[in-house]
């Protein structure tokens, strides 16, 4: 990956590839789910304990091979288990529960020892390839690429990687796997060959689409991977009842939840725990992040970030939410607003051009164009609370702590730095002096004298 992050750490779709990894072995409910860590096993520990707390870690501390990762899984159980053991990569982050269920299903129903996932992929270099028994088709052997044969090679067959097992078998198997192979490592693979030659039942389950077996090496199969995801879970939202105008500039996590009849316009992400709501519209051009939409909700052109937007309420064009932004039902923020940690009031508008944070509005009150919400005295953040049906005036300066009560008015150009009562008019700036010919004496000549002469010479043609 040329990355300080460790592959399997990196994201797609709101979740590393572990994580993926981990959702979809987790829904089999298995007893144990145990992650082999080796490389960067700090960071992927932290990591593990995040995304799934109840998940064991066993320590490969030398890699030595498939196998012997399998061995300290194991031995982080005890030794061997009872039932079936499921081994997955932690880098295959397209692979389902659904395939996980068919693979352990298949192993049960055809009680064989092992039983693994394969795949037929249009080019199969890199890959170990399934030989198989001409006559009957059984699963004879699974041959790394850099072992095989130029006949096996054409194989387009290949192992994913993933095996269902007998526990008790494999245990055993694994303590003669041996090391004589171009890479001196213990191949799990050869648990196969073994199992087979003591005379045990060995199965295959063919993957029904290729690409959920693919692992992720480069940032371009990153960003491969990233695109299907994707692209999956837009399908499930529109067959589920929702509009994606265009799901090639639509992208989602898979945390992401709608409501019907929602609709998501061109050149959206939409990430976290974020939900848009029955009827709501989000977009184009919106990223939102842990915001929750409220039904029949409109957010058009619009950053948000662990925002919540009351049914029927309006944001946007060009406005950013904050965390902590709270807008009450049928409530607006209008264009180049930006709002933080504000309790904004069922009804209440915020149009144009104004900053709200750490505040708290009422319900049915205007705000007016171009007013500041001054919180911050250098050192510490202070609230300010507008009550209930007031009209603020433009170009308004709220200097916190500061109270507006419930039906006040301030005129515009105002600095607000005491309390309103309710039902006042609060006018906070200076008294306005015009000074005669002041450009004709301090600016003679200019395009402006000109201008004011020539405006005054009609004026005394008119009279």
């Amino acid at each position: 990956m040329k990355s300080a992050t460790p592959k399997v750490l990196h994201q797609i779709c709101g979740r590393s590839l572990v994580g993926h990894v981990l959702a979809a072995a987790r829904e089999l409910d298995p007893q144990n789910l145990v992650v082999v860590v080796g490389h960067a096993r700090e960071q992927v520990t932290a990591h593990l304990t995040e995304a799934d707390p109840a998940v064991r870690t066993a320590v490969q501390a030398e890699q030595k091979g498939t196998g012997h990762a399998v061995r300290m899984g194991l031995e982080e159980l005890g030794g061997a288990v009872e039932g079936t053991v499921v081994v997955v990569c932690g880098d295959t982050p397209l692979l389902t529960a659904d395939t996980l269920a068919r693979l352990a299903g298949t192993h049960h129903a055809d009680g064989n020892a092992v039983t693994v996932l394969t795949a037929e992929v249009p080019d199969a270099t890199g890959y170990g390839r399934i030989v198989r028994d001409e006559a009957t088709g059984a699963v004879t052997a699974i041959v790394e690429h850099k072992d095989a044969t130029d006949a096996q090679r054409a194989i387009r067959e290949i192992n994913s990687g993933v095996f269902a097992f007998d526990g008790r078998l494999l245990a055993d198997a694994l303590k003669r796997v041996r090391t004589d192979n171009s890479q001196g490592e213990e191949y799990l693979t050869d648990v196969l060959g073994i199992l087979r030659e003591a005379g045990h039942r060995v199965g295959a389950s063919v993957a029904g689409d290729h690409r959920e077996i693919a692992g992720i090496n480069n940032r371009v199969q990153l960003a491969e991977a990233r695109r299907i995801l994707n692209d999956r879970l837009l399908t499930r939202a529109m067959l589920d009842g929702v509009t994606i105008v265009d799901p090639a500039s639509t992208w989602v996590d898979v945390t992401v939840t709608f409501g019907q009849d929602s609709v998501v316009h061109p050149g959206t992400q939409l990430t976290g725990s974020t939900h848009v709501a029955e009827g709501a519209e989000v977009g184009p051009n919106s990223r939102l992040r842990n915001t929750q939409v409220g039904a029949g909700a409109r957010v058009d052109n619009t950053v948000s970030e662990g925002a919540v937007v009351g049914a029927g309420a309006s944001v946007g064009p060009y406005a950013y939410l904050r965390p902590g932004t709270r807008l009450g039902a049928k409530g607006k923020i209008g264009t180049y607003v930006e709002t933080k940690n504000a309790s904004i009031g069922v009804g209440t508008k915020i149009p144009h051009l104004s900053y709200v944070g750490d505040a708290t509005i009422g319900e049915y009150s205007n705000i007016g164009a171009a007013s500041v919400f001054v919180n911050y005295d250098g050192q510490d953040k202070h609230h300010t609370t507008v009550g209930s049906h007031c009209r603020t005036g433009s170009d308004n300066m709220f200097v916190a702590p500061v109270t507006v009560g419930d039906g006040a008015y301030t005129a515009a150009g105002s600095v607000i730095t005491k309390d309103v009562p309710p039902g006042s008019l609060a006018v906070a700036r200076g008294q306005q002096r015009n000074i005669e010919g002041w450009v004709a004496r301090k600016r003679p000549g200019s395009a402006a004298a000109k201008a004011a002469e020539a405006a005054s010479r009609q004026g005394g043609d008119e009279g």
